[in-house]
């Protein structure tokens, strides 16, 4: 069977998250440190990303949490929350050869798709600040669909919009949960994007950079 379909997770397999956050989170102390309460610059921003959990906590609660062990009283949390819902797009770095994979794909003809988890609004300006929309077939987030991966319906929906069979499909993510075994438990072929909070994933394949995904797709074909 020849694989026809490549579908992808967002943040930490085509947006550079750690990096995008470190940025944004430096930005922010720069735009609003007269209202941070004289708090050390590089004290901010370690908190802000030991609290943040890589994306897994969600900033209502970072924020709550900076106000109250800083005594910030000059600025609300809501008021810092509205700041990086609004500031986070102008600082998304992509991995490198991101789009230089998307556009051999597409010369190759293959369908794509997005699954990320996370807020509908928020996720679509990011990848739209990464300039990749417009590449993609379909892009499903979790929030506008109601489920969360690895819940299968969401990658058989994403599956069925493309009219691909989940065989004839791959899914690359840095997740070994939510992405590799989510796309693996519905029949797809789950690629691992490695990750160093991880180790010993059990995945299809394994790629440190995007542009060693054509040549898995040629194994895999190969294969079936």
């Amino acid at each position: 069977m020849v694989i026809k379909a490549v579908l992808f997770d967002l943040d930490g397999t085509l947006l550079n998250r750690d990096e995008s956050v470190k940025l944004f989170i430096e930005r922010q102390y720069e735009r609003l440190n007269k209202l941070l309460n004289s708090i050390p610059k590089e004290k901010y921003i370690s908190r802000f990303i030991q609290l943040d959990k890589r994306g897994y906590v969600w900033k209502d609660k970072v924020y709550q949490q900076l106000v109250y062990e800083f005594n910030i009283e000059t600025i609300t949390w809501e008021a810092l929350l509205q700041d990086y819902m609004n500031e986070f797009k102008h600082h998304c770095v992509p991995f490198p050869n991101l789009i230089n994979l998307l556009e051999k794909l597409k010369t190759d003809h293959f369908v794509l798709g997005m699954i990320t988890n996370g807020f509908g609004q928020f996720q679509m300006d990011n990848i739209k600040a990464l300039e990749i929309e417009k590449y993609f077939d379909v892009i499903l987030v979790s929030e506008w669909e109601g489920m969360k991966k690895p819940n299968p319906q969401l990658f058989m929906s994403a599956l069925e919009k493309l009219h691909v069979l989940p065989h004839e499909s791959i899914f690359l993510g840095d997740h070994p949960e939510n992405d590799v075994k989510g796309a693996q438990d519905v029949g797809m072929k789950g690629i691992w994007k490695r990750d160093f909070q991880w180790d010993c994933v059990e995945a299809d394949a394994i790629i440190d950079d995007l542009l060693e995904l054509p040549a898995i797709i040629d194994q895999l074909t190969i294969k079936q």
